[in-house]
């Protein structure tokens, strides 16, 4: 049995991909219209507005609000749908907690 291909996934300007990372301490976020391959917005457990709002970084909370700032910074520019792209890891934990943050706000994928 081989190894196991990622599916490629690709957003356009009317439907940019919404990619997360995540590592041990904190959590990215990163919305990319791969048509022109750049990065529209991005948001991320390291910003000060984040840190703020939740003492962890490495939790589902601070997750959340990640999910719930690259959302409202997503609707203030007119996008209101996305493609999640979630990487290796499962939709399960932090990352299932920042997509559900961004559905809070209002954003639909």
């Amino acid at each position: 049995m081989g190894k196991r291909e990622k599916k490629k996934i690709k957003g356009n300007n009317l439907k940019p991909r919404l990619a997360i990372y995540r590592s041990n301490k904190h959590i990215y976020a990163q919305v990319i219209d791969d048509s022109c391959s750049k990065t529209i917005l991005s948001c991320s457990t390291l910003e000060i507005e984040v840190k703020e709002k939740c003492e962890k970084t490495s939790n589902k909370v601070a997750s959340k609000i990640v999910g719930e700032i690259i959302a409202t910074r997503l609707l203030q520019e007119n996008i209101k749908e996305i493609i999640f792209d979630r990487g290796k890891r499962s939709y399960h934990g932090r990352i299932k907690e920042l997509a559900e943050g961004a559905r809070l706000v209002g954003l639909h994928f």
